[in-house]
């Protein structure tokens, strides 16, 4: 009877073994990562066929002597640890949450890690199942969850894009103030949240543009 059940327990370890990787791949499959590189000057191009941008890795240097090393100089490629730690951080706030998204590969984006050293943008992505909300300035929306609750992925205050809320005097789409954080704890947990976009609710991060909150959820 002993042997009996050792060998069951060890079936039955095998069978959710199985299930895991299964589910997994199905995962990995359904859900894979892309990657984005840019040398420096040249800009690097994010897009989601379907969902929504969300930026795993991001690093503006150099950690490979090989990557965008034509035509450049031997001492411009010899750093291989080039690193700058803010990179993650500025492809989220330029990128989460959008359907595509282009960030130049300059030193005036991501301040210059290594002086000398020709550089480059490499990113790691994914395009995630959300869902959009947004709210032109001075005016109110609501979000909402038929099934489960709020979970927000991201929220941004600003304008990324000339589309959204669109006014024909607004020259600038690159006023980013990250209101996740904010929103998270107004909104995650409840089955519905009340959104306002305004400068009196969040800081003003550019005066005199027309501005929108931008926010991609799940329901969980």
């Amino acid at each position: 009877m002993y042997q009996y059940n050792m060998l069951m327990d060890k079936r039955s370890g095998i069978t959710l073994l199985l299930l895991l990787c299964q589910n997994a791949c199905f995962l990995s499959a359904s859900n894979p990562l892309l990657q984005s590189v840019a040398c420096e000057g040249q800009s690097a191009s994010l897009s989601c066929d379907w969902g929504f941008i969300h930026v795993i890795d991001a690093n503006y240097g150099r950690n490979d002597g090989r990557i965008c090393s034509a035509g450049q100089r031997h001492e411009s490629l010899s750093n291989v640890h080039c690193f700058q730690k803010t990179s993650l951080q500025t492809m989220t706030t330029r990128c989460n949450g959008r359907k595509s998204c282009s960030v130049q590969a300059v030193n005036s984006v991501f301040n210059d890690p290594c002086y000398g050293t020709y550089k480059y943008l490499q990113v790691s992505y994914q395009c995630r199942p959300l869902k959009q909300s947004v709210t032109c300035e001075s005016r109110q929306s609501v979000i909402k969850c038929e099934s489960g609750v709020v979970a927000v992925h991201h929220a941004n205050y600003g304008r990324r894009d000339l589309q959204l809320c669109p006014d024909k005097y607004v020259k600038n789409s690159d006023c980013y103030s990250p209101q996740t954080a904010s929103i998270s704890s107004r909104c995650d947990g409840r089955k519905y949240c009340v959104l306002t976009a305004s400068n009196s609710v969040f800081p003003d991060p550019c005066f005199g543009v027309y501005k929108y909150l931008e926010v991609t959820y799940s329901c969980k």
